[in-house]
């Protein structure tokens, strides 16, 4: 017996579950209900309309109504807007907006797919301003058009993944931009001490990045920052984040969160029986911290839109929560993160004992040219070794790390397994000890007491106060630029000069990376020494994080120089 699904929305959850149903069965009937005019369109490439990288906005479609039809035999209504649902006869009024005429269709099965709406806040003078949001093809393309002709100041408010792409193709396509951030730093799925690689990166390409400050007005399309700052701007782009669509969900009575969005169970399914809801709409449960929020990525937005066919057909749904893991692109950096952050674990109050390892290796054999620094951040639990959380940052296969500590964490996996991973290797790909390999270890160490560690953002309160600094880099390396204060003692000459280390106060030892001064560190332990620390990540992880802070707040370095080699 043929059944009728009706789906609102037509993006990534909605397109996927539509397509599922219909891969179940051939009898059944299935209608997409899209208010824009485009469905199943590339909304995480819509920043890259801007800078010419994605050259015609019908790039951005794959796949149109016609095509929906012939492919699929769905029903694809764009430009039709659901305005109610008649949980009682199982309904929904939808209103043609080319048409103007609102009509009735009844259902079988509902599900709720209309993805999140950008955030707008009511801010004085905002009227006046020329603003854009980016959620659709029409946006970008309205957007792109308010661009054309001689290159603008466009100020981008909000730091988060919309707002950073933006950024970076607005600049390439030769605007003059200013990022605006409220909060002390971008990208939050990133730690304090590890998204000052990706501020220093952004400023240099020549961004006015402003964190920490907040927009409390708008003069015309200039922005007033709550400091009493003024940003000229003749365009604004508002990325200050997204919220659900739950007009549909309060209307017809279905339950919300805690977080706001709409509460469904472990099957996608509303408090009614016959509504189901994915995407943007929806909170998630994480099993990392055993309580929900909300995750407004594609990825988990299709996976959840599989399982709703799968249950309305009778399947059963293998849902065991989210961790949440991301990837972007910030200029000539790469960045990803998985599962929980130090900063989300102390902000969210979790109780969770952790410790965290930094370590800057390679992400290829040193002799080849390709090979580049990476700055890797693993989160683990405390004494369990249950990994949490990681974050990559650098100019290579970030992506490939964070997947890998991703599918350990899925796995309930721990540090040990880190280190017994058998992973690909060649000089061009990675290193016979691949990061993720190295991470293990250096937390396996520190777990065990194996040697005490402090981390970048810790230096410059040791500096100030004039703790026992050692330099163990090689002499020329010291000459070009050094700690304020602090003593070279070359490893290679460290055993012949151990007298000039005190043993009665803590000394902390670093050298470009944290490698060197590991092998100080046990070497000197060896000796008898228990008074020592490693500086995780190294000269170069201390020169990333003081940069951007150093620059903007004009306050007294506590660096000769910087190096970022």
């Amino acid at each position: 017996m043929s059944r009728k699904y009706l789906v609102v929305g037509g993006v990534a959850g909605g397109a996927s579950a539509a397509a599922r149903l219909r891969r179940h069965s051939e009898e059944d009937q299935v209608v997409i209900f899209e208010k824009g005019p485009h469905v199943s369109f590339s909304n995480c490439s819509l920043p890259y309309y801007l800078s010419g990288l994605v050259e015609n906005s019908e790039e951005l479609v794959m796949m149109n109504p016609e095509k929906f039809k012939k492919q699929y035999n769905i029903d694809v209504r764009t430009e039709n807007e659901v305005l109610s649902i008649d949980r009682k006869s199982k309904s929904v009024t939808v209103k043609d907006l080319k048409t103007g005429k609102n009509y009735t269709e009844t259902y079988d099965k509902l599900i709720l797919s209309p993805g999140g709406k950008p955030i707008v806040p009511p801010i004085p003078g905002i009227e006046n301003a020329n603003c854009y949001t980016i959620r659709n093809v029409v946006d970008i393309v309205k957007l792109g058009d308010a661009l054309k002709g001689a290159p603008k100041k466009v100020s981008v408010i909000g730091g988060g993944f919309i707002g950073i792409e933006t950024v970076e193709n607005l600049k390439e396509a030769g605007h003059s931009v200013t990022l605006v951030e409220a909060m002390p730093q971008i990208l939050r799925i990133l730690d304090e001490d590890m998204v000052q690689i990706l501020h220093k990166e952004i400023y240099d390409h020549g961004v006015n990045l402003i964190v920490g400050d907040k927009v409390s007005a708008f003069d015309k399309s200039n922005v007033i920052l709550e400091s009493g700052r003024r940003v000229e701007s003749d365009v604004v782009v508002l990325a200050i984040g997204v919220q659900p669509e739950t007009d549909l969900a309060k209307g017809a009575n279905l339950d919300l969160g805690k977080t706001g969005a709409m509460k469904v169970d472990q099957n996608f399914k509303t408090n009614d029986p016959d509504i189901y809801a994915v995407g943007d709409v929806i909170e998630v449960y994480s099993y990392l911290f055993n309580d929900y929020f909300k995750l407004p990525l594609a990825g988990p937005a299709q996976k959840q839109a599989r399982g709703v066919a799968d249950h309305i057909n009778g399947m059963q749904i293998d849902n065991r929560g989210y961790i949440g893991s991301s990837i972007l692109k910030v200029f000539d950096y790469n960045a990803a993160s998985t599962g929980l952050t130090a900063g989300f674990i102390e902000h969210a109050k979790l109780g969770i004992d952790y410790d965290c390892v930094r370590i800057i290796p390679g992400d290829k054999v040193g002799l080849m040219p390709s090979s580049r620094a990476l700055h890797f951040k693993l989160i683990y639990e405390i004494p369990t070794g249950r990994i949490l959380g990681a974050q990559a940052i650098g100019k290579g296969n970030v992506d490939k790390r964070i997947d890998v500590i991703a599918t350990v964490i899925k796995f309930n996996g721990t540090i040990h397994d880190l280190k017994d991973l058998e992973l690909c290797y060649a000089p061009p790909f990675g290193t016979a000890k691949d990061v993720v390999n190295f991470a293990g270890y250096v937390a396996a160490n520190i777990l065990k007491g194996d040697f005490k560690h402090i981390h970048v953002n810790k230096v410059r309160s040791l500096q100030e106060s004039g703790a026992t600094i050692i330099d163990v880099r090689e002499e020329s390396e010291y000459e070009e630029s050094h700690i304020i204060g602090a003593k070279n003692i070359p490893l290679s000459q460290l055993r012949d000069r151990i007298d000039e280390i005190p043993k009665n106060n803590p000394v902390y030892l670093h050298c470009r990376s944290g490698q060197r001064s590991y092998n100080a560190v046990l070497a000197l332990q060896n000796l008898g020494f228990d008074n020592l620390f490693n500086v995780s990540g190294g000269f170069m992880g201390i020169s990333f994080y003081e940069f951007y802070i150093d620059k903007i707040t004009n306050r007294k370095p506590i660096l000769t120089d910087y190096n970022f080699d």
